[in-house]
């Protein structure tokens, strides 16, 4: 089944894992995709995650990350913000915080996939892909 929003489904597949306690889950790799995990493991909210499959169809298998003897999953919520339908840009001088700061928001800008963070220190703006928290 072909998925139009790539970054939706990934998020939505990541979500899902984590509530369900999953240690890894399984993410048709796209360069998107891929730039996301990466942000994501910088930020450490995920373990790792590498690349599986033949050419032409590949997946990352994603290791989620935990905390406590509970088990609680350090990504608490990822939420969609720039859709298909619905683009959201913003330019380098409102770019948005979450939570204060506790949070971090995915940003594609022209020097690639970045945090809200990074975004600022490069003086850039661009497309809100996500919030994680």
């Amino acid at each position: 089944m072909a998925v139009n929003d790539t970054i939706a489904d990934m998020l939505t597949r990541i979500r899902n894992a984590s509530l369900a306690r999953h240690q890894i889950t399984k993410v048709p790799a796209t360069r998107m995709t891929r730039s996301i995990a990466t942000v994501l493991r910088a930020e450490g909210f995920i373990h790792e995650f590498e690349e599986v499959g033949e050419e032409g169809k590949r997946d990352l298998l994603i290791s989620l990350k935990y905390k406590g003897k509970n088990r609680q999953p350090l990504i608490n919520a990822l939420k969609r913000v720039s859709k298909p339908g619905l683009r959201v840009y913003s330019n380098r001088s409102n770019l948005p915080r979450v939570l204060g700061g506790i949070g971090i928001a995915i940003i594609s800008t022209s020097s690639g996939i970045m945090t809200d963070r990074e975004a600022r220190r490069h003086n850039v703006g661009g497309e809100v892909l996500c919030y994680v928290w």
